[in-house]
């Protein structure tokens, strides 16, 4: 239904708990505002299309309680100068400004409700209280892929926004705390 939509989603995969799974929206050629509505709409087709078949989503970011893993929006970031040659020293620095605490108090208002519900520490995530940044670490805030390390540019993964963060709110902390990576609009 989103391909055929025209919607930009880049892969599906089942996740860690019975009955979860991921579909990725946007990438490079698809700029941030364009894939934060191609999310609202393929949410809005993912409820319709399981209202119609009587099944249920759910975005809770912590849908079955005890010792399960939690739903997140990871959000790939990356700017122009991050994805050109030398691009990691611009991923490393918008990563330092992400840690500061001023940023760190920012999240609980755009990343979703829930938030101290799923970022324990426990499953694959950061506890809320702390802050890391890490490459091939499923277990930090921001993880730095490791094809990412190796060629020195591409981009980051913020692993902290909860399953029903509004990515608007997500986009634009993104810009407005790694202001200064960011040198255009275009980007």
């Amino acid at each position: 239904a989103c391909l055929g939509s025209g919607l930009s989603i880049g892969g599906v995969n089942a996740e860690v708990a019975l009955g979860q799974w991921e579909y990725q929206v946007g990438g490079p050629g698809i700029n941030a505002v364009a894939t934060c509505d191609h999310l609202w709409v393929s949410r809005f087709l993912l409820n319709r299309i399981a209202e119609s078949r009587g099944v249920s989503v759910e975005l809770d970011p912590k849908p079955v309680s005890g010792d399960w893993n939690g739903s997140g929006m990871h959000a790939n970031f990356s700017t122009k100068d991050m994805r050109e040659e030398g691009g990691l020293k611009h991923i490393n620095a918008a990563c330092d400004k992400l840690g500061l605490p001023a940023n760190l108090e920012n999240i609980m208002s755009v990343y979703g409700e829930g938030l101290e519900r799923r970022l324990t520490g426990d499953h694959e995530t950061c506890s809320l209280k702390e802050f890391k940044c890490g490459v091939s670490d499923r277990g930090a805030s921001v993880r730095i892929p490791w094809h990412v390390e190796k060629q020195g540019r591409g981009y980051f993964e913020d692993r902290r926004p909860n399953s029903n963060a509004d990515p608007y709110k997500v986009a634009t902390y993104l810009l407005e705390a790694t202001a200064g990576e960011v040198e255009s609009n275009e980007q």
